[in-house]
C-alpha cells in the first residue's frame, strides 16, 4: 500500500514510518522544504500549499504534523503557532486529497484527548462533547478543518491521542531522566487522571484505523486503564527502582509553564471505546507494561 505521512520526523511519525516500511509498504513523507528524495513530497502547512501530484496513488494519508504543545511556554504568539500549525495544515492536506481524481480511501488526522477538557473523575469516550479551554478549542478547529476531505467522500478518522509512554521523546521522554535521578514525584495533589498509551500500541492503533473501514470520526488512542498521576508516579518509581517522594506544587508549575500548567494539572479519564468495539487488542494495557516497553 502507498501511504503518505506528515510529521514523519516526530515521535509517533518516526515509529509509524518504521513500522510501515518494515511491512514493505511504500511510504511517502511530506517535508517542509524542497523534496530531495523519491519518497518526499513538498508542502508548506502555513501557506496551505501541498504538491498534490506526489499524493497520487496513495490509498491512505496520515497527518501528524503540528507544533509541540509542551515544547515552549505558552505566549500568545506560540499559542497562535500551535493553532495555525494544526488548523491550517489539516485544511491544506484535506483540500489536497479532495482535489485528487482518485482520492485516498482514508485520511487519519492526529488529534488529542485535550478535546474533552478537564473531565475530573468522570470517564468519557468518543461520544462526549468538547470541553473548555485553549486545547479543547484547538482540537475542535483542528478536526473541523478536515471537512473538505469528508465532503469528497473520503473516510476521515481523528486519532485523539493521550500521553504516549516512550523513552525517546514526547512528554514521557522527559520524565524518565527525572525519575532515574531519584527526583520524580507527583504533580500537584496527584489526583488528576492520566490517560496513556505505549508507543507500540499507538502505532498499532494508527495501523488498525487505516485497515478498518468501519472506523471514522473520533477514535481515542488511550489504554482502557487510565490512572491518577499519583498511581503513575508510584509505578515509575517502582519499575525504575527509585524513590518517588517529591511533589511539584501547583504554583511552581504555573511559574515554570505558565498557562500550560493548568492542562498539566487537569484530569482526563478517557476510554478507547471505538478501538475496543472494533476488535483492537492492546499489547501494553497496564502502566507497568507500558513503562517497561519504553525502557531501552
Amino acid at each position: 500500500m502507498r501511504i503518505a505521512v506528515t510529521g514523519s520526523t516526530g515521535l509517533i511519525g518516526t515509529a509509524l514510518v518504521r513500522s510501515l516500511r518494515a511491512d514493505k509498504h511504500d511510504v511517502v513523507r511530506l517535508v517542509r522544504r524542497t523534496a530531495r528524495a523519491a519518497d518526499e513530497v513538498e508542502w508548506d502547512p502555513l501557506r496551505q500549499s501541498v504538491d498534490a501530484v506526489g499524493l497520487i496513488g496513495c490509498e491512505a494519508v496520515v497527518h501528524l504534523a503540528g507544533a509541540g504543545v509542551g515544547d515552549r511556554r505558552w505566549t500568545e504568539a506560540y499559542k497562535k503557532e500551535i493553532r495555525d500549525s494544526r488548523v491550517l495544515g489539516t485544511a491544506a492536506i484535506a483540500e489536497a486529497v479532495a482535489s485528487l481524481e482518485v482520492p485516498p480511501r482514508v485520511l487519519v488526522c492526529g488529534s488529542a484527548i485535550g478535546y474533552y477538557g478537564d473531565t475530573g473523575d468522570r470517564a468519557v469516550d468518543e461520544s462526549a462533547p468538547p470541553g473548555s479551554g485553549f486545547l479543547a478549542s484547538v482540537c475542535e478547529e483542528w478536526e473541523a478543518a478536515a471537512a473538505p476531505a469528508e465532503a469528497a467522500g473520503i473516510r476521515v478518522a481523528f486519532a485523539r491521542t493521550g500521553l504516549v509512554v516512550a523513552g525517546e521523546g514526547g512528554a514521557w521522554g522527559r520524565l524518565f531522566p527525572v525519575f532515574r535521578a531519584g527526583l520524580g514525584g507527583r504533580l500537584g495533589k496527584g489526583h488528576q487522571f492520566w490517560s496513556f498509551i505505549s508507543l507500540h500500541d499507538e502505532v498499532a492503533a494508527f495501523r488498525h484505523i487505516i485497515d478498518t473501514d468501519t472506523l471514522s470520526g473520533p477514535v481515542n488512542l488511550t489504554t482502557p486503564t487510565p490512572l491518577t498521576n499519583r498511581e503513575v508516579t508510584e509505578a515509575m518509581g517502582r519499575i525504575l527502582h527509585r524513590p518517588a517522594l517529591f511533589t511539584v506544587p501547583p504554583f511552581a508549575l504555573r511559574i515554570a509553564l505558565g498557562e500550560f500548567a493548568e492542562d498539566v494539572l487537569s484530569s482526563q479519564r478517557v476510554l478507547p471505546k471505538k478501538l475496543l468495539d472494533s476488535g483492537f487488542t492492546f499489547t501494553h494495557p497496564s502502566i507497568d507494561e507500558a513503562i517497561r516497553a519504553a525502557l531501552p
